[in-house]
Parts: structure tokens; C-alpha cells; sequence
């Protein structure tokens, strides 16, 4: 009897702790579910991603060259020593091991193309991850690419050839392209309005360069003291820890209604629009002396102000805070003169190409600092500036759909990032340091004109994607286009606000969505008479 009454009490305590632990988490399926919740949490999700990749792409820096130092094979030549007889009349002859490690002339070129691995196969799947991007949305592509992390995270930890390093570094390049395009697309999609919009940019943006430059110190720390394959452990649980979160968020293998998504531009019409182009290449031409600059400094460093170690780790590191505060007061002034994006970047490419030809003229350590602390102020404020500009251009010039236009921006620094550390090197052997810089500087001062082009853009009418006038609910995403169409066509009773095209079949007569509809959402009808 008291064995009975001991199940019962533990059966309707199960009971009662099951039906509370189920109410918890249905509210907190309801509180993730809320839209301004569930985008502040998206934020979370894609900084942590760009974070994580960043990391990824700064922290080999110490490790590999050490590290495939250690790779290097060795051979045995035995040594002959005389030595003087007890007696001192005689001479004994020894022969004793010695290891020499096999030169490896090649190991430099080796070096670069491991760096540059990652953002070459990054800048060719670029161009259909956008495509892949617009077709799907962003939550399944994210996904995609938090996996591929992974993956590659762990190869890194455990590769111990020059082969497994270089799949795991071309890996992450691929998963690069899937979560940095589809993360800095759903931070536009979510974030509709321009102010905002240039915030979430902005926080996004300064954990991109956290990741950069506080890689480095933390690989070469842990790599020390702790072995190779822990800082790549430590970021692959990171990765994990992101990609459960995502699945709390999204529900990727649930049935979706795919022929209500708007259909995006194709990324070469996007690529052929002269304001987008400008905006491309200013990113690449601001991003070059960065690039070309972290695979070179360190040698020159050596060379002329006989910098120590630790210097050489800690170059890039006090320059992450001008780099905030660049992000800062960029998104202040675009909330303040949103019209003035262009001189933004215009005025921080000009900051740009002078600190990059003050560089070589440093003695010291501490001089160094000032260009290079400089140089990264100048790059937050053109990419700050740049980059909602893109997502503005996307709304008043195509519909707004994201995800190629950002593959774009992907390029345009994978541009950069591919060449510096297969060029760069060369141009030094070849030229020198001093004229790289020159090179480098000139070319971000001549290209700052180019965006006078620019100075039109916040003047242009928005077209077709146009959100926030005529929607009275929250907007949603990649529906918005869709549903400002059905609104505006069931208040006149016909044809488009665009243009006087028919629209058949949109509404029946209880005001739910019919079968059958004939959607224009040309890149004609969205870019006519529009914008000025």
C-alpha cells in the first residue's frame, strides 16, 4: 500500500513539473516569437557569427607559421669531433647525430596561399550564396554557414598537415560566404527603418573588428601555453553555442510558402548599377591598405625599429577603439545629416590614404600606433557609411531583397583580402615597403571623389519595396514588398501603385489572398519613374 501511494506521489509530481516546465516554455516561445525581440535576438545571433569568422580569419596569424615550422622534416648528418688523447699524444675521432631540419624555400608562398585560401573560395561562392540568399531567406543560408564553421573549426583543431589546414582554411571561406552575406542581409531585413537600420550596421560592424584584432593575441596566447588545437576548440563550441541558439529562434525544416517571396534583382544587374559599383569599390580600395598591411608589418617592424614579440602581436590591437568610435560617431552623424553618407566615406577614405603614407615614416612603437589607430578610424567611417547605403540603394532602385547586394559588399572585401597576401609581399620585395604605402594612400585619396555620385541618393523617391508609409502593421522581412502590393491594390480596387499594370486575382471578395495572382516586380517597373 505504501509502494502504491509512493508511485501516485511521484506520477502527479512528474505531472505537475511537466506541466510547468511546458507553460515556461511555451511563454518563452511567445516572448522569442515577439518581433522586436525576436530581431534584437537575430542582432545577438549574426555579431556572434561575424565574431566567430573574424576570429577565425585573424587567429591562424601566430599559430601557422610557428606551427608549420614544426612540420618541416628533419635529417640526420653525423658530425665528426676530435678530441686530444688522456695522454695528450693521441687523437680520438667521435662521430655524433646531428638533426638538420630540411630547408623549405617555398614556405613563405605556402604561408601566403594558406592566408589567401580563405577568401578566394569566399569571393567565387559569393556570388551564389547572394543568389541562394534571395531565393530562401536568410535563417536557412545563416545555418548553413554556422555549420560549415564548425566543421571547419574542428579540422583546424586537429589537421596536422599542410593539406588538412588548407581544406579547413577553404572551408571556412565557404562558410564565410553563407553566414556573413545572410547575417548582414537579415540585420537589413529586419531593421527597416534608416536610423536603425545604421545602428544594428554599426554594432555588427564593431564586432567584426573586435573579432580581428583581438585574434591574434588570443591565439598566440592559448597556442603557447595550451597547444595548437585549443583556441580552434574554444571557437567551435562558440560556433555550436550560436547555432542552437539560431534553432531556438528559426524553424528551418518547417514547410514554407516560397511563391510569396518578392523576387530580388540578379547580382549582375545589381553589379551594373553604377551607384552600387561606386559603393563596391570604395569598400575594396578603403579595405586594401588593412590587408595588404597584416602579412607585411611584421617583417618591416623587425627590420626597422627591431620590435619585440610581443610588440609584433600587439600592433593592431589599441586600434580596435578608434574603430569604435569611428562606428559611433558615423551613426550619430547619420541620424543627425542623413544626407551626407557619402561625405562620410569620403572623408574617411581621405584619413585613410594619409595614414598610409605616414606609416613608413614611424621609427618606433609608439609612433606606429597613431597611423594605425588612424587608418582603422577611417575604415569605420566609410564602412559605416557605405554599408546601409547599399540596403537604401536595394529599396529606391530594386526591390528589397538583400541577400545579393550584400554578396556584393562580401566581394568587394574578399577583393582585398585575397590579394594582400599573395601580392603584397611581392610588391615589397620588388618596390618596397615605403612605395606600397604610397601606392596604397594615393589610390584611397584619388577614389574619394568617385563618391560625389553618392550625393543624389537620399533624394531618390522609394519605389515599389517602399515600407514604412503605407504598412500599418509591424513590417515582416522579405514579405513586406508582397503584402505593400496587396494593400495598396485592395484600397484603389485595381492595377499597381507603380504602375498601371492589372493585377488579377489578388483579393477575393472576403478579402483573403485568391489562388491565383500576376505579380510585376520587374527590375523596369521598381527603377522607372521612381526616383529622381
Amino acid at each position: 500500500m505504501a509502494a502504491e501511494m509512493t508511485v501516485g506521489l511521484a506520477k502527479s509530481a512528474v505531472v505537475k513539473v511537466s506541466n510547468v516546465v511546458g507553460e515556461r516554455t511555451k511563454q518563452l516561445s511567445g516572448a522569442i516569437q515577439e518581433p522586436r525581440r525576436q530581431r534584437r535576438i537575430m542582432l545577438v545571433i549574426v555579431c556572434i557569427a561575424l565574431l566567430l569568422d573574424n576570429m577565425l580569419y585573424m587567429v591562424i596569424v601566430p599559430i601557422i607559421p610557428d606551427y608549420l615550422e614544426s612540420l618541416r622534416t628533419y635529417k640526420v648528418v653525423y658530425v665528426t669531433s676530435l678530441s686530444n688523447g688522456t695522454n695528450g699524444s693521441f687523437v680520438n675521432s667521435t662521430q655524433r647525430p646531428v638533426r638538420y631540419r630540411n630547408p623549405n624555400a617555398n614556405e613563405d608562398i605556402q604561408i601566403g596561399v594558406l592566408f589567401a585560401s580563405k577568401a578566394i573560395l569566399q569571393l567565387l561562392a559569393n556570388p551564389l550564396t547572394g543568389t541562394f540568399i534571395d531565393r530562401v531567406g536568410c535563417d536557412i543560408p545563416l545555418l548553413i554557414g554556422l555549420t560549415i564553421i564548425f566543421f571547419s573549426t574542428l579540422t583546424f583543431a586537429f589537421g596536422e598537415s599542410y593539406a588538412m589546414l588548407f581544406v579547413a582554411r577553404s572551408l571556412q571561406g565557404l562558410g564565410s560566404a553563407f553566414a556573413d552575406t545572410s547575417g548582414i542581409a537579415m540585420i537589413a531585413n529586419k531593421y527597416t527603418e534608416e536610423s536603425e537600420r545604421s545602428i544594428a550596421l554599426g554594432i555588427a560592424l564593431a564586432f567584426i573588428s573586435f573579432g580581428s584584432l583581438a585574434a591574434p593575441p588570443f591565439g598566440g596566447i592559448l597556442y603557447q601555453f595550451a597547444g595548437k588545437s585549443v583556441p580552434f576548440l574554444v571557437l567551435s563550441f562558440v560556433s555550436l553555442l550560436d547555432g542552437i541558439l539560431l534553432l531556438t529562434v528559426i524553424s528551418p525544416f518547417s514547410s514554407r510558402t516560397r511563391e510569396n517571396l518578392p523576387q530580388g534583382s540578379p547580382i549582375y544587374k545589381l553589379m551594373i548599377d553604377p551607384y552600387i559599383a561606386v559603393v563596391a569599390g570604395a569598400l575594396t580600395t578603403c579595405n586594401i591598405p588593412l590587408a595588404f598591411l597584416e602579412p607585411t608589418i611584421s617583417n618591416w617592424m623587425k627590420q626597422t625599429m627591431n620590435a619585440s614579440e610581443w610588440q609584433m602581436g600587439l600592433t593592431w590591437l589599441p586600434a580596435f577603439f578608434p574603430h569604435i568610435l569611428g562606428v559611433y560617431i558615423t551613426v550619430k552623424l547619420a541620424a543627425k545629416y542623413p544626407n551626407y553618407q557619402w561625405f562620410y566615406g569620403a572623408i574617411g577614405m581621405v584619413i585613410i590614404g594619409a595614414s598610409s603614407c605616414i606609416v613608413p615614416a614611424c621609427r618606433n612603437f609608439e609612433e606606429l600606433i597613431i597611423p594605425l589607430c588612424s587608418l582603422c578610424f577611417g575604415i569605420a567611417l566609410v564602412d559605416t557609411a557605405l554599408l546601409p547605403t547599399l540596403a537604401f540603394l536595394v529599396d529606391v532602385r530594386h526591390v528589397s531583397v538583400y541577400g545579393s547586394v550584400y554578396a556584393i559588399a562580401d566581394i568587394s572585401y574578399s577583393v582585398a583580402y585575397a590579394l594582400g597576401p599573395i601580392v603584397a609581399g611581392q610588391i615589397v620585395h620588388t618596390l618596397g615597403f615605403v612605395q606600397l604605402n604610397l601606392g596604397m594612400g594615393c589610390a584611397n585619396v584619388l577614389y574619394a571623389p568617385a563618391l560625389l555620385l553618392l550625393r543624389n541618393v537620399c533624394q531618390m523617391k522609394p519605389s515599389l519595396s517602399e515600407r514604412n508609409v503605407l504598412l500599418e502593421e509591424e513590417p515582416k522581412g522579405l514579405y513586406d514588398t508582397i503584402r505593400l502590393e496587396e494593400r495598396q491594390a485592395s484600397k484603389k480596387g485595381y492595377g499597381s501603385s507603380v504602375g498601371n499594370y492589372p493585377m488579377v486575382g489578388i483579393l477575393d471578395s472576403s478579402g483573403v489572398e485568391g489562388p491565383t495572382r500576376k505579380q510585376i516586380l520587374s527590375e523596369d517597373d521598381s527603377s522607372g519613374s521612381d526616383y529622381s
